[in-house]
C-alpha cells in the first residue's frame, strides 16, 4: 500500500463510527477540480510517507477507542495490496469504510463477496457520456454502472456522492445520474468549495463553474423520488 496520509480521528467521514483515514496515493482520473491533487498525482507504488506497519501499530495503541477505518486516496482500488490490507483491518475487529470512484469493479466484486467492507461511499462524477474527459484510460463508463449496481446489491450500508461543478454537471447529467442510481438508498450532492488546492489551479478562476445553494437545491429536487435519502453537504 502506497499510504500518501493519515487522519487519527474523525467523526464525520464515517456515518456512525469513531474512525481514522487512510489516504492512498495515486489516481486514475484527472478530475480538474480535484481537492487533493498531490495524492491524486503521487505513485501507486513505491515508499510513502507512511507504511501499513506504522497504522497497525496505531490502531493496536487506540482499540476500544477507534470502530473503524476509512480508506480513501487517490483511487484505492488501484493499490495492488487493498485486499490483504483490509483482512488486517478486518481481523482487529474493525469496520472498514471504501471511497471509490468505481471505475475497477472488479475489485468492489473481491472485497464485497468476502465480506471486507462495511460501507463504500462511490463518487459519480458525470453523466455516462461524459467520462472520458476525466479518465487517464480509457475503460469505458459501463464499468462505473457496472459498480453502481454491484454496490446497490450487496454493499452493507453505502452511498453514490457527487461533487456539482460545471461543465460536469448540470440538470441533464443529474437525471441521467438519477436514472442509473434508482432506488438507491442514499445519495449526497456536494458543493464544489473554491478556496482550496485544486489539481488545475486555472480551473476556480471562473466563478461560472461554480453551484450556488440555491442551483444545488434544485439539483437535489430533481433527484427527489428516485433515491431513498437526498443529502446536500
Amino acid at each position: 500500500m502506497h499510504i500518501g496520509g493519515f487522519q487519527k480521528n474523525s467523526l464525520i467521514d464515517f456515518p456512525g463510527t469513531v474512525a481514522c483515514v487512510v489516504f492512498t496515493s495515486g489516481c486514475n482520473f484527472k478530475c480538474p477540480y480535484c481537492h487533493n491533487p498531490e495524492l491524486a498525482a503521487g505513485p501507486v507504488n513505491g515508499v510513502g510517507p507512511l507504511n501499513t506497519s506504522d497504522i497497525f501499530s496505531f490502531l493496536s495503541k487506540r482499540k476500544g477507542w477507534v470502530d473503524g477505518v476509512v480508506i480513501t486516496g487517490g483511487e484505492p482500488c488501484l493499490q495492488p495490496d487493498l485486499t490483504e490490507f483490509i483482512q488486517q483491518l478486518k481481523q482487529m475487529g474493525l469496520a472498514v469504510k471504501l471511497d471509490t470512484n468505481g471505475s475497477r469493479p472488479s475489485v468492489l466484486s473481491r472485497l464485497l463477496d468476502r465480506s471486507l467492507l462495511d460501507y463504500v461511499a462511490m463518487d459519480i462524477k458525470t453523466g455516462p457520456d461524459r467520462y472520458p474527459d476525466i479518465m487517464t484510460s480509457a475503460p469505458g463508463s459501463d464499468v462505473i454502472f457496472q459498480s453502481i449496481q454491484m454496490i446497490m446489491a450487496s454493499a452493507p450500508d453505502y452511498e453514490f456522492r457527487t461533487t456539482c461543478v460545471r461543465p460536469f454537471i448540470d440538470a441533464s447529467v443529474i437525471k441521467q445520474i438519477a436514472g442509473q442510481i434508482n432506488g438507491a438508498r442514499r445519495y449526497v450532492l456536494q458543493k464544489c468549495v473554491r478556496e482550496v488546492p485544486m489539481m488545475n489551479p486555472q480551473f476556480s478562476k471562473n466563478p461560472d463553474r461554480f453551484f450556488s445553494d440555491q442551483e444545488i437545491m434544485k439539483l437535489k429536487s430533481i433527484v427527489e423520488g428516485t433515491v431513498q435519502e437526498v443529502l446536500v453537504r
